[in-house]
């Protein structure tokens, strides 16, 4: 589907076939990330990995993310941790207002602006009340994470054998070259902390409100947790992989709730997709909520199955399978998906494991609310209230 707006042309991708051309068979050509001017003061002027124009500095970047910060070898040796501790070393005193003012980015960051769509009028940009908010937001949360980074620096000798994410910055910092200085990494480490708090949060509790809702999965995923863990003082890597059904909970999870429904992109150069012209520079927006519900691929996709993904050979990469695509497909594939899902299970296995849930009297859970919020990625738009009774084996 071609949208005009305004002075630009965005290209709304909504059957897999054609999402494998876009990121998969022709990804280098579609591989340049859509931003906004929103966008731009979130996250840095686009200096951070997701937002990054498709260049030797974004190739950079991603190759020391995956190699050093989100590698198997790290996220076997962070597995037995907390995912916040991971991040932090500690507990953030300034926690709920960090969480509370990421949220209202993420929200704010999705709003189109009259001078986004048309660029060529450059005073619209001096009348934007959403680049007043974020500049405010910004004001507010870099003085948090500039804390929480060098609270942590100067604690490096100290906690030598414990400061995790943080030392391999510093490790990176003195020597990879033209990405070694303080204001990248600084980025690259905000980058880390906002994705590792509104989409794993939103992520577990979508999870809540299905297992709520289907009492036999949450029964059956309570089962094999409490059956593998009984006894176990540490979890590790190996015991969640023993967790088969709460793997397709997870999958079916965010198959229902995409984080990123619509997977932005730009067009890098005149092309053609299944013959129709696409020109360059524009907007390339793979439907991934779409896809993921359409019953041509998916037999009562409205429903929450998680049996549907056993023995299917569907991974979270989408290769093979890109009318599964949650955290897209290709080169800018998101490159801490492996990290997330490992620490999302691990926080999800335990509430199962140490607790029974119910809703409170009165509510029905079949008339739990399930709007959506807007913003980039798709939060629970109400919170869930839920009470939890202390499991004793």
């Amino acid at each position: 589907m071609h949208l005009k707006l305004g002075e630009t042309s965005a290209i709304v991708i909504s059957s897999p076939e054609i999402a494998k051309e876009v990121l998969g068979t022709q990804d280098p050509t579609f591989a340049e990330r859509s931003g906004n001017m929103s966008s731009k003061i979130v996250w840095y002027n686009h200096t951070d990995i997701a937002f990054s124009p498709y260049n030797d500095y974004w190739r950079q970047m991603r190759k020391i993310c995956m190699l050093e910060f989100l590698s198997s070898n790290r996220l076997d040796r962070l597995l037995p941790l907390e995912p916040m501790r991971a991040a932090f070393g500690k507990i953030c005193k300034d926690k709920d207002t960090m969480v509370k003012l990421f949220q209202e980015g993420v929200i704010l960051a999705a709003g189109f602006e009259l001078a986004d769509l048309f660029p060529s009028f450059k005073l619209l940009r001096l009348f934007s009340s959403n680049k007043v908010k974020l500049w405010a937001m910004r004001r507010k949360l870099d003085p948090i994470l500039d804390e929480i980074i060098d609270e942590h620096k100067a604690n490096l000798v100290r906690m030598k054998k414990d400061n995790e994410v943080l030392d391999q910055a510093e490790s990176i910092r003195r020597g990879n070259g033209e990405l070694g200085n303080e204001d990248l990494v600084d980025v690259f480490l905000r980058d880390i902390f906002s994705a590792g708090t509104n989409p794993p949060s939103s992520t577990i509790d979508w999870a809540m409100v299905e297992l709520i809702r289907n009492p036999r999965v949450m029964a059956k995923a309570q089962a094999e947790v409490r059956e593998i863990f009984e006894g176990l003082e540490i979890i590790d890597d190996t015991d969640l992989q023993r967790l088969k059904y709460l793997k397709m909970v997870m999958k079916e999870n965010l198959r229902m709730h995409t984080l990123v429904p619509l997977v932005p992109r730009a067009s890098r150069k005149d092309s053609e997709i299944n013959g129709y012209f696409i020109p360059a520079n524009a907007k390339v927006l793979v439907n991934a909520w779409e896809m993921c519900r359409d019953p041509k691929y998916w037999t009562n996709p409205e429903s929450f199955k998680p049996e549907r993904f056993e023995n299917n050979g569907m991974d979270f990469t989408g290769n093979g399978h890109f009318e599964y695509t949650p955290f897209g497909s290709g080169s800018r594939m998101c490159p801490g998906t492996t990290f997330a899902i490992a620490g999302v299970e691990l926080i999800l296995a335990q509430l199962l494991y140490n607790f029974n849930w119910k809703l409170p009297e009165g509510i029905n859970a079949d008339n739990l609310d399930k709007t959506e919020k807007s913003g980039i990625t798709a939060s629970r738009k109400e919170n869930l209230y839920v009470i939890a009774t202390f499991y004793d084996p």
